[in-house]
């Protein structure tokens, strides 16, 4: 059961990218630089977020919690490439719709997901002590 409702998850994370994607393809509207630069951003963004969340696996919570150290793959350089991809992603969708304005999304997301690092730095700090300090030390973000 845990497979199955683990997979759901996984699927639908998967399909809300492509449904994302699909609009910047679809949308109507000229291919101006902004749409194509934002493209050009939001797929591997997409890609990798995608990457960065299978990676993850069961240590995937709404809320900070210290189920496991994963350290492999995107990990091993980046801590938190979930909050990376995302918001590179997002930029790259406020591109494509070429509105300047919206990109004031991201002036909230950004402390928005600085913050939640943060709580599950200490978190997993908490849980895991010097191994979690000597991951954090070779890492970013």
């Amino acid at each position: 059961m845990r497979d199955v409702k683990f997979a759901l998850l996984l699927a639908a994370q998967f399909c809300a990218a492509v449904v994302l994607l699909c609009l910047i393809l679809f949308r109507m509207g000229a291919w101006n630089a902004a749409r194509c630069i934002g493209l050009v951003i939001a797929v591997p963004s997409a890609v990798l977020l995608f990457i960065a969340r299978y990676q993850l696996g069961r240590s995937f919570s709404v809320t900070p919690q210290a189920r496991a150290l994963v350290t492999h793959g995107l990990y091993s350089k980046i801590r938190n490439p979930i909050y990376v991809f995302s918001g590179w992603m997002i930029l790259g969708f406020l591109l494509t719709l070429d509105r300047p304005y919206l990109l004031v999304i991201l002036v909230g997301l950004i402390p928005m997901q600085i913050m939640r690092a943060r709580k599950e730095a200490e978190v997993l700090e908490a849980r895991f002590g010097d191994a979690y300090r000597a991951y954090r030390n070779k890492t970013w973000f």
